[in-house]
Formats: C-alpha cells, sequence, structure tokens
C-alpha cells in the first residue's frame, strides 16, 4: 500500500490549504494502538464548528489537520480489534472514546475521562480535543475501533445512500440530539435558532421526532429557503420587530414548547442591529421565547477562549444572560457535545428504511479534496449547502 496521503490544513486565521502529510500509523505516541484501524476515507464533511476554527475564533494552533466528521473503508486493523474487519465501510463518531471510563459506560461518550490529558472529551481535528489527527484526509487511524465505529450492514446498500448517511459522524445525531433534549414529541412546537446545516439537520429531526410546527429563524435568506423547502416555518432575523410578534402570527401563541440553539458563541443581534454580534443573544432568546416549565437544547458551540471577542469577558466563555428568567420560568438546558453513539445507529435505520431524507434537507453538495478550500470560503458566505468531500473520487456524483 502507498504511504501517501493529503488532508486539509490550518494555516491561520482565513487560510486552509489541502497539503502532503504523514500516512496514519497504528500508534499512540510512542506505543502501540492495537486497538484501533485505518481508514480509508470514503467522504468527509466540513462542519460548521471548523469554521469557527478557520475564522480564527479559538486557539487552534496553524498545522492542525482539520475534519472530524468521517465515513471510511478499513483498510487495517490494530492486533486487538476482533468485531471490525478490513473491507468493512464504517461511520465514525466525531467523539473519540475509550469505552472504560465511567462516562463512557454511561453512555455519556462526548465526555470521555482517558482521551485527552486536558479536559474531558476528545474529537478529531479540533482545537484542546486531544491533538488527534482531523479525518479531511485520504487515510485516518481511528482509535478503539470495536468500541466507536458503526458498521454499515451492507457496504453497497451504504454506498447508495453514503450521501445521507455521511451526516451519521455528527451533524445529524447533533441536531437531533438538540431536539431530544429540548423535549421534541409528538405535537410540539420548535423553533430552531439557525439554519446552517446543523439547524437544517435539527429541524428536520423535530419532524421525525413528531412536532406538530418547526419555526427557523436565520439572517440569510437562501437558508431559511432550504429550510421552507420541507415544510418549516421561517423567520428572517434581519426584520425587525419583536420576536415574540412574529412567533404568535404562526402559532396563536408568543411561546414555543421547545427551543434549540444551533447557532452559538458567534451570533448577531436581530433586526436593525444584526450586523452587531451579540453572543449571549440567542441564549436569552432561548428564556423569552420558552414556554414556562419548558425545555431549551444547546447544540450550538460556545467556547472558553475567543480571542476574536466583542469584549473581554467574552474572550474567555464570560456571556451576559437573563439567566433569572430561565429560572423563574423553571427551563431545562442542555449544553455539550452530541453523544454520538446514543443516535447514530437508529438514524442510521431511519435513513437505510426511507424514513428520513436528511441529505436534501441539508442540501448536501459533493466537492473533491482539492476543492475544500473553496468549500471552507462559499460556507463562511452563507451558502445553504452542507459540504462533503470525497477524497478518493468513490462517490458517483
Amino acid at each position: 500500500m502507498s504511504a501517501a496521503n493529503r488532508g486539509v490544513v490550518y494555516k491561520g486565521p482565513g487560510k486552509v490549504a489541502v497539503e502532503s502529510i504523514a500516512y496514519p500509523e497504528l500508534a499512540l505516541g510512542n506505543r502501540k494502538c492495537d486497538h484501533g484501524v485505518i481508514l480509508k476515507v470514503v467522504t468527509t464533511n466540513i462542519c460548521g464548528s471548523d469554521q469557527h476554527m478557520v475564522r480564527g475564533r479559538t486557539t487552534a494552533p496553524s498545522g492542525l489537520v482539520l475534519g472530524h466528521e468521517i465515513t471510511g473503508l478499513v483498510v487495517e486493523c490494530g492486533r486487538d480489534v476482533e468485531f471490525i474487519k478490513p473491507g468493512d465501510l464504517v461511520s465514525v463518531p466525531f467523539n473519540i472514546a475509550c469505552g472504560r471510563c465511567r462516562n463512557c459506560k454511561e453512555g455519556r461518550t462526548g465526555i470521555c475521562l482517558n482521551v485527552n490529558p486536558a479536559r474531558p472529551g476528545a474529537a478529531y481535528g479540533y482545537v484542546d480535543m486531544g491533538g488527534w489527527v482531523g479525518g479531511q484526509t485520504e487515510y485516518v487511524m481511528v482509535p478503539y475501533a470495536d468500541f466507536n465505529l458503526l458498521k454499515f450492514p451492507d457496504a453497497d446498500q451504504a454506498m447508495e445512500k453514503i450521501r445521507d448517511l455521511t451526516l451519521l459522524s455528527d451533524i445529524f445525531p447533533t441536531g437531533f440530539h438538540g431536539c431530544v433534549t429540548a423535549g421534541v414529541g409528538p405535537g410540539s412546537t420548535v423553533y430552531i435558532a439557525g439554519a446552517g446545516p446543523v439547524g437544517l439537520a435539527a429541524a428536520v429531526s423535530a419532524q421525525l421526532l413528531g412536532a406538530a410546527c418547526v419555526i427557523v429563524g436565520d439572517m440569510i435568506e437562501e437558508r431559511l429557503a432550504q429550510a421552507r423547502s420541507f415544510g418549516c416555518e421561517t423567520l428572517d432575523l434581519t426584520q425587525d420587530g419583536d420576536m415574540a410578534d412574529k412567533l404568535e402570527a404562526i402559532l396563536g401563541e408568543r411561546e414555543v414548547d421547545c427551543f434549540v440553539d444551533c447557532v452559538g458563541f458567534e451570533a448577531h443581534a436581530c433586526g436593525c442591529n444584526h450586523g452587531k454580534e451579540a453572543p449571549a443573544t440567542v441564549l436569552n432568546s432561548a428564556m423569552q421565547l420558552t414556554r414556562a416549565g419548558g425545555q431549551i437544547g444547546i447544540p450550538g458551540l460556545y467556547v472558553t477562549e475567543d480571542p476574536g471577542a466583542v469584549d473581554e469577558a467574552a474572550k474567555h466563555g464570560a456571556l451576559s444572560m437573563q439567566f433569572g428568567l430561565g429560572w423563574a420560568k423553571s427551563h431545562s438546558f442542555h449544553t455539550g457535545q452530541c453523544p454520538v453513539m446514543q443516535y447514530h445507529r437508529p438514524l442510521m435505520q431511519a435513513i437505510l428504511f426511507g424514513k428520513v431524507n436528511i441529505a436534501d434537507a441539508v442540501n448536501v453538495q459533493m466537492i473533491t479534496l482539492d476543492e475544500a478550500p473553496q468549500g471552507y470560503a462559499d460556507f463562511d458566505g452563507g451558502a445553504a449547502k452542507k459540504f462533503v468531500i470525497d477524497p478518493h473520487g468513490s462517490v458517483a456524483a
């Protein structure tokens, strides 16, 4: 096998490049990784959270190999891998989890205690997430393979639906998790903040969970049109006016049952101030617009260090919130990374049995590895697309 490999590398604020990188080894530092596998990457997606790094809004170092949304073909297995074999087509949860610690045994794989020396939780190709090499590459190493990997039951069937199945590594479970933790169920009224890929995935997840009405808010008309394409109501947040009034015009009520924040810390104010960054605005809107006793899911990313923040407090993750309002209304808040393994198998089944068309909902666009820098630029410009990289040309257009 050739030892050649290429990947998408962060070069500093506003810049990524496709470069030759080391072919992966079954090793963790100086010791063997007998529980790992090497994958030939079939698809790997550009995530909105990657954009936070590329914009220079984190402490990510130059030279970081990007990418945490990976689907691949197993080409080599470590000695201790028992249930995954070469030739298997697998989905890789973006959470790296050991399967052995207390949190993993409780199903909280997003905060594994053994895969990151700095803090609980790890991910491929992400700042402060353990230093793992990312998967926007031709080949990548995955540790703890038996525990982490989801094997597709039929590789040929999976390749026919790969545009959908590639989203199981992060975006679809993350959107679904946001809705589950917001309490979405049959008959719920739901507000989704943000119509980027995760927001659109959350919107279709809310429908899958039986929501009566899903309302999506964003500032980019192309993204709002994408939400309307599969039956969502929308709010253009560049327009002036009270959001409760706008909800009432749709629902007949001024609050929703469930609120999902798919924006995170780079949020902007609404209406005439929509060009001004206001990192706590979505969280404050959530408390204002969610009914008493309602739930708020927060899959949107919030960071501990933001060098580009609008004020000194926000640079260290301290945001100005009306938390007393949330307390007074007995709201439940759920934050943190999605534990992908709680959801990826049932969501795979929903895709394979035709119960959801997630690729259409988020408008998947296939690109080559060499087109990745332009994909980053288009995504940052607000394109209503989910860019999926096909490093080897394995996927039919």
